[in-house]
């Protein structure tokens, strides 16, 4: 099977366990990355060394024409880490389909990665679906798979699970039985959107007990969370703590030492142990 890929590095597997699976890749669909947070120096690299056409802008329907004007109908189109919803490949692909970093339906939307952990979520996954052209995320499931979330889940361990499944089913079930799957298809029904994460979201209430708290820090992991103090804002990457009882108003800085510093919470204490004045964004010049 022929196939044009839609992506960054974030699921870039994806491409990978196709061409493991014995397909071939005949064009790239990818975007302009900030270097940080979104990559693509892989996924280009992996193209350029096949020798097939890198596009960096959004996918039109004179794009799709011209890959149907050289392949006619016998390719797949293949999303994974795409932001932009793609319409219009019906009849010109045999296939269009999307990897998603969530057990759909639930967890629509860009990027399901942060909530699940900080709704403690005990099972997640990776699902292949139908490329609906009326809603992201809303197509035919194809296939899923489905691993556990341990009780200290960080968002790096949620992504390379993420990055590993999607790879399985890409190097397996898709690669291998498209066909088959594609015509039992199976409807998602009710779901639920999640929307992009904004600052509120990132932000730390150490109100909370300490466990809640740890949480949203894992949650977001090296992406950094936000903890008010005093007038100051500063940004999280990694912390511990405990619990112990105190008199301290929740969000009262108790102790520094060198770039430690320990934070009242409703339960105990929230010790910083890497954190920045500055977001990651920022100090790259990049701003949000």
């Amino acid at each position: 099977m022929k196939f044009a890929f839609a992506g960054i590095d974030f699921l870039g597997g994806v491409f990978d366990g196709l061409v493991k699976a014995g397909w071939t890749p005949i064009k790239l669909f990818t975007r302009p990355c900030d270097g940080i947070y979104d990559h693509n120096e892989l996924i280009v690299a992996q193209a350029r060394n096949r020798r097939i056409p890198v596009q960096l802008s959004r996918i039109r329907q004179i794009d799709l024409d011209t890959l149907h004007a050289i392949h006619g109908r016998d390719w797949a189109l293949v999303v994974a880490g795409y932001p932009w919803m793609v319409t219009g490949w019906r009849g010109r692909a045999a296939y269009g389909l999307n990897i998603h970093p969530s057990p759909l339906p639930v967890g629509r939307g860009p990027y399901p990665l942060f909530r699940a952990i900080g709704d403690a979520h005990e099972t997640w996954g990776v699902t292949a679906h139908v490329l609906a052209e009326d809603g992201f995320d809303t197509g035919d499931i194809l296939a899923r798979d489905l691993f556990r979330l341990s009780e200290t889940e960080t968002h790096e361990t949620l992504l390379s699970k993420c990055q590993m499944a999607a790879a399985r089913l890409a190097a397996g079930p898709i690669g291998r039985e498209l066909p088959a799957r594609w015509s039992r298809a199976e409807p998602q029904g009710e779901g639920s959107y999640w929307a992009r994460v904004s600052d509120a979201d990132r932000t730390l209430d150490f109100r909370q007990d300490v466990s809640a708290i740890l949480r949203r820090v894992r949650a977001f992991g090296a992406i950094e969370s936000i903890a008010r103090l005093g007038d100051n804002r500063v940004f999280v990457a990694d912390a511990t703590g405990w619990q112990e009882s105190h008199g301290q108003t929740p969000g009262t800085v108790v102790h520094r030492y060198r770039r430690t510093v320990v934070v009242a919470a409703r339960d105990g204490f929230v010790q910083f142990t890497r954190w920045s004045p500055v977001s990651l964004l920022d100090a790259a010049g990049l701003g949000r």
